[in-house]
């Protein structure tokens, strides 16, 4: 190591940076050190008995052999103990979703085994699940401007007060067409609140489009791009021209429900706990007094 170079503690892990704190990429090696070290200790971390295997008195490890996750994830052994040994191998994403599943993976732990495994995420975030819901609420009604948030395909599964404030109410709106795009290209009101609906629309589109390639083989993402198809002509006709952008912040003109013009600041964020989900918070240029009383 260089005198240019220090060396970070973090944990257990020991992190390479130069001496303006700029992280100086790990080698190959040391990453599929790293991979085997956090599967051995995922491993150990298991019990036996959990997954229906005996606890003898004969058994070295209180975790799972190797053999054992083998068993669970439908893996060959060999395979995995490559894997799991550090060696220079290249696996498949289906076989990091067998290991990630039989493991017991969490959202987090899973994006970590993509990453060291194949220097990339997975092709789509883990599904959070319902439990997140309230816990996305909870987010949502500190947030003092409107705000909403959306699962992968779209959907919509919660909003805050200062969002049904400006916009309406989407309890008003049938849960199974409670999904942003569903509702930009087939409700017309949609249209004549938004003076800059073309840009607008392209732009969720070519988003759109950004985590369709993400999800794979969907089948709910290509029932919603066919029915689109099908019902919207407009849809169709951005769809094929096949932009793809990631639509993080931005300027939109909406009409708020007292018909005025307002300009907002678009931002989309993702929580950090959970990566499936994605925060949409218009900050309005002019403010409205009843958002005075919104927490």
């Amino acid at each position: 190591m260089t005198k240019l170079q220090v060396r970070e503690k973090r944990g257990n892990n020991a992190i390479t940076t130069s001496a303006s704190g700029t992280p100086i990429p790990i080698s190959d090696y040391d990453r599929r050190k790293e991979l085997a070290d956090f599967l051995k200790r995922k491993r150990d971390s298991l019990s036996p008995e959990v997954f229906g295997f005996p606890m003898s008195k004969r058994r070295r490890t209180q975790g799972l052999l190797r053999e054992e996750v083998a068993i669970v994830a439908g893996l060959g052994l060999t395979w995995y103990t490559w894997l799991e040994q550090g060696r220079e191998i290249q696996v498949s994403s289906s076989f990091l979703e067998l290991l990630a599943a039989g493991l017991r993976l969490n959202p987090t732990e899973r994006s970590y085994l993509f990453n060291l495994a194949q220097l990339r995420p997975p092709p789509f975030p883990a599904d959070d699940g319902e439990s997140t819901f309230d816990e996305i609420q909870d987010i949502l009604d500190v947030i003092s401007v409107p705000a909403y948030a959306r699962n992968r395909y779209f959907d919509v599964i919660a909003w805050n007060n200062a969002n049904t404030l400006y916009f309406g109410d989407f309890a008003a709106t049938p849960i199974e067409e409670r999904n942003v795009a569903w509702l930009m290209f087939t409700r017309e009101q949609y249209r004549r609140n938004m003076p800059n609906w073309e840009s607008d629309a392209r732009a969720l589109v070519a988003t759109l489009r950004l985590s369709f390639s993400e999800a794979g083989h969907s089948a709910a993402f290509s029932r919603l791009v066919g029915g689109l198809s099908v019902r919207s002509a407009d849809f169709k006709r951005i769809w094929d021209e096949h932009d793809v952008s990631y639509g993080g912040e931005g300027v939109s003109k909406i009409m708020s429900r007292a018909r005025t013009a307002v300009n907002f600041h678009s931002y989309t964020l993702t929580p950090e706990r959970f990566p499936s989900v994605r925060l949409a918070l218009f900050d309005p240029q002019i403010r409205n007094p009843l958002l005075s009383n919104t927490v």
